[in-house]
């Protein structure tokens, strides 16, 4: 798990409670269920039209790896391709396959896989740069839905907004509803403001991050596998992969 976006969306919602329930006051108070459906459904709505489906079902398991996925470190997988390059080198690319079950990573497993199944360096690259580009596009994607709800939001909360003037005004024959009437009118704004910046802007701003640091480190498996793959000396390879790493870094690599 991705411990800091789990406790930064935690603690954000947390201080919202306890801020809104400071003082004594009820947190019914700002509890409205048709506003909720107002500023949720409309955002909900208005994205499917935006989207496609599939898109949808893909978004929900990219956003969903952002909590539960956390990416291995650049210096660890230096480490494991060494490794790799080491048994390539004494024992032949076919003793790589004995590695295969103990690889969760699917873009690992495949290079590797192609590098046993004999294909040429280029073609294991060309191979690989096209699965890293549909994964970046599978990123951009949940990063522009993110992006979109964060924006739909706010404007449904607005327009909730404007609906509940509308209903108070209509009604001013009673003055002691105007306050009421008041406050839920800007509950939806308020709604629409949270769900835009304590959840959908980060959530679009992590996904920014996880798929540089993700891209980065793709790439940082492409040049090892190729470089096994070419009959590369281990001591090469490892200086090569290294200037994936930020220099303060570099000295770590243990092998």
């Amino acid at each position: 798990m991705d411990i800091t976006t789990a406790i930064g969306t935690l603690l954000a919602f947390g201080l919202l409670g306890w801020s809104l329930t400071s003082g004594g006051t009820p947190i019914a108070m700002f509890v409205d269920v048709p506003s909720i459906v107002m500023v949720l459904g409309g955002t909900f709505a208005v994205t499917m039209i935006s989207f496609r489906i599939g898109d949808l079902k893909q978004v929900s398991k990219v956003v969903l790896r952002t909590y539960m996925f956390k990416l291995p470190s650049p210096g660890d997988e230096i480490e494991r391709i060494i490794a790799y390059a080491n048994l390539a080198r004494r024992e032949g690319l076919l003793a790589l396959e004995a590695k295969l079950q103990d690889v969760d990573d699917k873009f690992l497993s495949k290079g590797v896989q192609l590098v046993i199944d004999g294909f040429a360096a280029d073609t294991v690259r060309d191979i690989m740069d096209l699965e890293l580009l549909w994964q970046n596009q599978r990123h951009a994607l949940g990063k522009r839905m993110m992006d979109a709800m964060g924006a739909y939001a706010p404007a449904f909360g607005m327009i909730g907004t404007l609906v509940g003037l509308v209903k108070m005004l209509a009604n001013l024959s009673d003055p002691s509803s105007i306050g009421a009437g008041m406050a839920v009118a800007l509950l939806t704004t308020f709604y629409g403001a949270v769900l835009a910046n304590a959840l959908f802007i980060p959530l679009s701003g992590k996904l920014d991050v996880r798929a540089k640091e993700e891209m980065l480190l793709r790439e940082l498996m492409i040049e090892g596998i190729v470089a096994i793959q070419s009959g590369e000396k281990p001591q090469l390879i490892k200086e090569k992969l290294k200037g994936f790493l930020p220099p303060s870094s570099r000295e770590g690599v243990a092998v």
